[in-house]
């Protein structure tokens, strides 16, 4: 199908996300990430007085805002990484308030009737249970339980929390030397991943990424061939005209080899005038204000925007 990008933006949401399926089931990875930056910017009464409180209720329902629209559109699978052993290193109170909104997300009736909706299986990926109760917050591991188990039956997308998903390469050991043991022999890619996961998870495709260029948080199945996006701004600012100009890219803009015989001296104009305006230019260069990362543009576009 040969569509260009304003008639693929304004097709019905149901037909574009017919053509994702179509080229699916796709597999993303999008950790929310500056949150609470957010959050201080869109609800500056709340910074100093009951951050904590205002903070979590407004962010899960934000969460589920951004996970709709991604099923929405067609995607099948959404990884979110949420948090490291980083979170560990910013004291007692600010695990306290992560441990408190994962508590609130699995229990949250809006959350709830979201997975119920859209049919959204929920799992959790990580090292959580090694590094939670070293944090204090062992019970998050019965909570998480009775999530999974709650949302088992549902079929339609998947969802996967990631905590703690930073290095894998311990528990992937220790899975295959419990597998070996028992079944004798050494398990493959398929059954390794299956065993992180829960269940089988495909490669993935899209890696949707926020502040300086890092992709993480995904072991097993980032094989180099997904296709990496950054946003400028904070993760919550992300809306559904984003993700269909990614998907447009993704879809079409990405696919297929250079085919050098059929250019014309036209289009090798083109792409000397195109790299001649960015001889020296870096994607991903950035500058730094009291902590925050803040890229530059590096890319010039001296050729008819029509074309490019």
């Amino acid at each position: 199908m040969s569509i260009d990008l304003e008639t693929f933006r304004q097709l019905p949401i149901e037909q574009i996300a017919q053509l994702v399926r179509q080229a699916g089931p796709k597999v993303c990875v999008f950790p929310i990430n500056g949150t609470r930056r957010w959050f201080m910017l869109e609800y500056p009464a709340q910074r100093e007085s009951e951050f904590a409180a205002g903070y979590l209720q407004v962010i899960i329902q934000r969460h589920v805002e951004l996970y709709q629209i991604f099923f929405d559109c067609g995607i099948h699978t959404l990884l979110t990484p949420a948090f490291g052993p980083d979170l560990l290193e910013r004291g007692p109170e600010y695990i306290q308030m992560s441990a408190e909104g994962l508590e609130k997300l699995c229990a949250d009736p809006i959350f709830l009737d979201f997975c119920r909706a859209y049919q959204v299986r929920v799992r959790f990926y990580g090292d959580y249970a090694t590094y939670l109760p070293q944090a204090g917050c062992a019970h998050l591991l019965d909570t998480f339980e009775q999530l999974v188990a709650q949302t088992m039956s549902y079929d339609r997308h998947r969802l996967f929390l990631g905590l703690f998903a930073h290095d894998a390469t311990e528990t992937v050991a220790e899975l295959a030397v419990r597998y070996y043991n028992t079944h004798g022999r050494v398990p493959d890619k398929h059954t390794l991943t299956e065993l992180y996961y829960g269940e089988y998870v495909e490669p993935v495709d899209l890696f949707i990424g926020f502040d300086r260029f890092a992709a993480f948080d995904m072991p097993l199945v980032a094989v180099g061939s997904e296709d990496l996006y950054f946003t400028v701004c904070p993760s919550p600012y992300f809306s559904r005209e984003q993700l269909l100009d990614i998907l447009y890219d993704h879809l079409y803009a990405r696919k297929g080899e250079p085919d050098y015989e059929a250019m014309d001296d036209q289009d090798w104009t083109l792409m000397r005038r195109f790299y001649q305006a960015n001889s020296g230019h870096t994607q991903g260069i950035g500058t730094a204000h009291k902590g925050i990362w803040y890229p530059q543009c590096q890319v010039n576009q001296p050729v008819d925007p029509d074309i490019l």
